[in-house]
């Protein structure tokens, strides 16, 4: 009879593991790093990772995410810059500044700044822009190509084990169904160094970019059309962003959000100007 409890509770818990990995692969919606995220999650929770995890989750700091908040990103941004908490910052009372009144089909562009870097990403979306396969399935898998600034760190503690990500500003799961648009990790005009932090972080408490394409991402998923802009912001002339101003604006008004991710990392601090990284002891 013990034998038989325990050969029941062991496939009980097979059971249960199995539905938490579907979970992770059916919430990454086409995102390779989401995916790998739900997977180190789960391996965590045998125990001797559990803490990493835990600290990796974290965003960062207000004094950190503040320190990017330079009187030029300040301009750039507006007057009305407020904390959320999470590790973003709510610009504009949360309103954004877009048009969602547009009758053509749905696009995606890409346009650099005066001094030639990657600035904004802007589209018009709907379901048939969304791509629900993962890079490798589409050819726009991993690439040896690096953005400006795009020094990278790598073995770090305390938090992500890398500094960066080749960081995309009209988002693969997003655009990656639009015909013409070059999706990949290395079109030159939608990808800047960004933190592994403020690239991959999705839940409600720690928002860095990957949270706020979620919610878009479920907008389009309801058959939603959605006006979507992504703005880097430099300070000066840095070759790496201060943060990504987000934006989006539903036809019916029921998805709308004005925020700007800073791009920081709890466990590192960056020279902005030439992308090297700092670790932090903490």
């Amino acid at each position: 009879m013990y034998r038989i409890k325990k050969r029941f509770w062991r496939s009980l818990i097979a059971i249960g593991l199995v539905i938490l990995f579907g979970s992770f692969v059916n919430q990454s919606n086409g995102n390779n790093t989401a995916w790998a995220q739900g997977i180190q999650r789960l391996v965590s929770w045998g125990g001797n990772n559990y803490r990493g995890s835990s600290q990796q989750s974290l965003p960062p700091t207000k004094e950190q995410a503040e320190a990017v908040l330079t009187p030029d990103v300040r301009r750039q941004l507006g007057s009305s810059i407020s904390w959320n908490g999470a590790g973003a910052f709510i610009v504009n009372n949360n309103r954004p500044q877009l048009n969602a009144n547009v009758s053509s089909a749905p696009y995606a562009v890409n346009l650099r700044d005066q001094q030639g870097r990657v600035w904004r990403g802007d589209a018009w979306l709907n379901r048939t822009t969304r791509q629900y396969r993962n890079r490798n399935q589409t050819g726009n898998g991993a690439t040896g190509w690096r953005p400006a600034g795009f020094l990278q760190a790598s073995n770090l503690t305390g938090g992500y084990r890398h500094a960066y990500d080749r960081g995309h500003l009209l988002g693969y799961a997003l655009v990656g169904g639009l015909h013409g648009f070059d999706a990949s990790e290395a079109n030159p005009a939608n990808i800047a160094t960004q933190t592994a932090w403020a690239n991959e972080a999705r839940s409600s408490t720690s928002t860095g970019q990957n949270y706020y394409e979620g919610l878009v991402r479920k907008a389009l998923d309801r058959g939603k059309q959605v006006r979507y802009r992504v703005t880097d912001i430099y300070n000066g002339n840095d070759a790496v962003p201060a943060g990504a101003h987000i934006e989006a604006l539903s036809s019916d008004g029921s998805l709308a959000f004005n925020v700007f991710v800073p791009n920081v990392q709890r466990n590192i601090s960056i020279n902005y100007a030439t992308g090297a990284v700092t670790q932090l002891n903490k």
